[in-house]
């Protein structure tokens, strides 16, 4: 019985920040007349506005970002031709994204060096895990049996402290940079206000609910090490 219960509180604490994301930017995600520009129409302005002409604005199938070695704000294609305070909160925060590798800051540039060497570990933990259970059956000692599970726990946790460490840097673009662009410039009514501060709140979150699924796996190896 108590084994259910902590399943079902573990299984809460990772799908309801998931959820709560996706129901957010949902309910903010309708167009509206009065909102007089796109998503991607407001991305482009705001660069040109801060003096980044060379970055560009796309469309993208894999969710909005930066690409910082492209120099492109990518826009999924709800954001960027969407009308909505959900397209116009997003397309600001990537905005941000942009000006934080322009101005150089120290989050960004520890973030960016962190998130390369996590491709490298990626690539590395999809092998693993791959191997892995090959590589078990070969392990006849139980020292070689930890090894394998420590290098499990290690691929891991690196992704976790990536993730950790963009928390920051996500928080910065959403209520340092994107929302007193969004009120100062009065993109949006001041009674809309409140919405666009959860769906930037949404989008500074959304690593969150991709290290918690991450924490699940790391505990599941976590627990074959002890």
């Amino acid at each position: 019985m108590l084994f259910a219960v902590l399943a079902l509180i573990l299984l809460a604490v990772i799908v309801l920040p998931q959820l709560w994301v996706r129901h957010t930017l949902a309910k903010h995600g309708n167009d509206r007349p009065d909102i007089p520009g796109t998503g991607g129409e407001l991305a482009r302005h705001l660069l040109d506005r801060f003096a980044l002409p060379d970055i560009r604005v796309e469309t993208s199938d894999r969710g909005d970002h930066y690409d910082p070695r492209d120099k492109a704000v990518r826009l999924s294609q709800n954001v960027y031709s969407g009308r909505s305070l959900t397209a116009v909160a997003v397309a600001a925060h990537e905005v941000s994204h942009a000006l934080q590798d322009a101005h150089g800051e120290r989050s960004f540039k520890a973030w960016q060096r962190l998130a390369r060497f996590a491709m490298v570990t990626d690539r590395a933990a999809g092998i693993f895990f791959i191997a892995a259970p090959f590589l078990a059956i070969l392990a006849r000692t139980p020292l070689a049996l930890l090894a394998l599970v420590a290098v499990g726990v290690g691929l891991l946790a690196v992704r976790v402290l990536v993730t950790l460490a963009t928390l920051p840097v996500e928080f910065d673009a959403s209520f340092a940079k994107a929302l007193p662009v969004l009120e100062s410039g009065q993109y949006v009514s001041e009674t809309d206000m409140p919405a666009v501060r959860a769906v930037l709140r949404a989008a500074a979150l959304t690593y969150l609910a991709a290290a918690l699924i991450t924490l699940v796996d790391l505990a599941r190896w976590v627990r074959l090490l002890r």
